[in-house]
């Protein structure tokens, strides 16, 4: 594959370039996010609270495999993070509900395989299939953790034992307990309890990075499990989904505040829908040229990354390790989506 980079992505390639570059912020109004809709679909529908999950056998039980129960684990976390963030801005839990509901939007939920209805059939547009390799890699940012905050403490006392019930398929591929997930997957959990149990009112920097860790944990764990689910997506999707979880690395290094706006404003330039087989940036008929931009400049952080043994990922986080280098770097991802440039993959 033969490379050439435009003013922007070789910025991207050479790190001393950007550590000494400028770029101008663009700030998004309230009323920019709203012509959008601020919140993930179906929000205001999904359970508040542990007690609006249904109690069986004296367990609560929650299915991880339903867009508004998953979605609801999401606003629990937020309702009870919110008096943290009163004084610090806004909750930075938000880019989660947010990235699920954008793939809920765009149909990265549904069956890729077409054996089955979910997604697809009548009355099934709330299921989630484990089919799908973004769901299964969500679930290790949604119900991990859920269950990280509850081994923390973060909820307090809880009345009834929770119970997260498995797919219908690939049940062994995830875990549905505290006691379970500390088992088979001790790291990731520990990275989540240690998120819930920082100081958030106090330490918001610390914040950050905390949840930025666990991020980064989560995603290096689940996207190799479920490489075998790339097969059911067309070419183009399947490489945009390891484009963009080899991007997480980049973005968590800024420590970028995952926020309700900044969220909303990056999203925008993310795929409205699945990549088909014909799909080929920045040629894509029916994206915006901003999005097209977006997909080719994933492909190239990703490639070029490859191509160093991840040497460029090393130098990434050494400038990020100083809050000057990862407020330049910030200005540039924007600079990135809305300034000129050619960057072309042949």
């Amino acid at each position: 594959m033969r490379v050439f980079l435009g003013q922007h992505s070789l910025l991207l390639v050479l790190l001393t370039a950007i550590a000494l570059s400028s770029a101008t912020v663009v700030a998004l109004t309230q009323e920019d996010v709203c012509k959008k809709g601020v919140y993930p679909p179906l929000w205001h529908q999904a359970p508040g609270s542990i007690e609006d999950f249904p109690v069986h056998g004296n367990k609560i039980i929650i299915s991880a495999w339903n867009y508004l129960e998953r979605l609801g684990v999401y606003k629990i976390l937020l309702n009870y993070s919110a008096k943290y963030f009163t004084m610090s801005g806004s909750n930075i839990l938000w880019g989660l509900p947010l990235q699920l509901g954008w793939q809920y939007r765009t149909g990265r939920l549904a069956d890729p395989s077409n054996v089955t209805t979910c997604s697809h059939g009548a009355r099934q547009h709330l299921c989630i299939s484990v089919r799908s390799w973004w769901a299964s890699v969500n679930y290790y940012l949604s119900i991990i953790p859920f269950l990280g905050a509850m081994e923390a403490g973060f909820f307090g006392q809880l009345q009834h034992e929770i119970k997260i019930l498995p797919p219908e398929e690939q049940r062994a591929d995830f875990c549905y307990s505290t006691a379970d997930c500390h088992s088979h997957i001790p790291k990731v959990m520990d990275a989540w309890k240690a998120y819930f149990e920082v100081d958030h009112l106090f330490f918001f920097v610390h914040t950050l990075h905390y949840l930025w860790e666990a991020h980064v944990v989560s995603i290096a764990y689940a996207v190799p499990k479920f490489r075998n689910s790339l097969k059911y997506m067309s070419g183009p999707e399947a490489s945009f989904g390891e484009n963009w979880a080899n991007a997480v690395d980049f973005i968590a290094a800024t420590h970028l505040s995952a926020d309700l706006q900044n969220t909303n404003y990056f999203q925008a330039f993310l795929p409205p829908g699945m990549l088909s087989e014909h799909d080929q940036a920045p040629f894509i008929s029916d994206f915006s040229p901003e999005q097209n931009k977006v997909l080719l400049s994933l492909c190239v952080l990703h490639k070029t990354n490859e191509l160093t043994g991840g040497a460029l990922l090393l130098l990434w986080r050494t400038v990020m390790s100083t809050e000057a280098g990862r407020a330049i770097i910030q200005s540039l991802i924007e600079n990135l989506i809305t300034g000129p440039g050619v960057c072309l993959i042949q």
